[in-house]
């Protein structure tokens, strides 16, 4: 592990990348421990508390822990998609955030990664998953249910449809999409669209995945996206409507 001290960037996340590098390459396997802070200090020939900085870095992104007592120091962790849910989530909604993307844009990833999902899931999903996206539907057409609670339950309905594909890296991916993109999504239509379809839909799809019908719970889906498309286009229009001209 090397880094370059003539770099312009920060000793400490040169030495952090250097150390994961090595995780990633498998060079450091789970379980390892790390050589001590005076031991990386001296390899790297920096100060103990830059080292100490760059461990920080990488326990913050869950890639090292630290144990304390005299078999104690920092291993290399066990990343369970489980753990890395958050972080995708995170930078997802900072990068749709930070960055101008269309409504469309984003509408249309979600579904196409959404879609992909459907048949693996009509194949696989549990009594539980089946479970939860019927329980959320009946949720959803409980009356006086406020807006951000029908937006958590939206939520929560498609994550069951992902995870219900059996596949972590694809729920991994699609974390992104179903719990930053669509909650963003759903503050730009919820004004505009109709519970009554939404939970329509959302039937259709359930009803599909229980009797195992990928193409249905395909086609419910494409008619979602049709529909959530529109509702966008519609919020545009009023909102460029709605600013005065000068």
């Amino acid at each position: 592990m090397k880094i370059d001290p003539s770099s312009p960037a920060d000793l400490s996340a040169q030495i952090a990348k250097a150390i994961r590098d090595a995780i990633i390459a498998g060079d450091l396997i789970v379980d390892a421990r790390l050589p001590s802070e005076a031991e990386l200090s001296e390899q790297f020939e920096v100060s103990r508390p830059t080292v100490r900085e760059a461990l920080k870095r990488l326990a913050a992104q869950s890639l090292i822990r630290t144990q304390r007592g005299a078999t104690g120091g920092a291993f290399v962790n066990r990343l369970s998609y489980q753990d890395a849910y958050g972080q995708q989530i995170t930078t997802s909604t900072l990068l749709l955030s930070m960055n101008d993307i269309s409504f469309d844009v984003a509408c249309e990833a979600r579904f196409a990664l959404e879609r992909a999902c459907a048949p693996l899931s009509a194949q696989r999903r549990t009594p539980d998953q089946l479970a939860t996206m019927r329980a959320e539907i009946v949720r959803q057409g409980q009356p006086g249910l406020t807006d951000e609670a029908f937006c958590a339950s939206d939520v929560a309905f498609h994550r069951a449809l992902v995870d219900g594909a059996g596949n972590p890296v694809m729920s991994y991916q699609l974390a992104g999409a179903v719990e930053a993109m669509q909650p963003l999504m759903n503050m730009i239509t919820f004004t505009a669209r109709s519970r009554d379809r939404i939970i329509s839909l959302h039937t259709r799809i359930a009803d599909a995945l229980e009797v195992q019908d990928a193409a249905s719970a395909d086609s419910a889906l494409l008619e979602l996206q049709s529909y959530t498309a529109q509702l966008g286009q519609t919020r545009a229009a009023e909102t460029s409507e709605s600013v005065p001209k000068v």
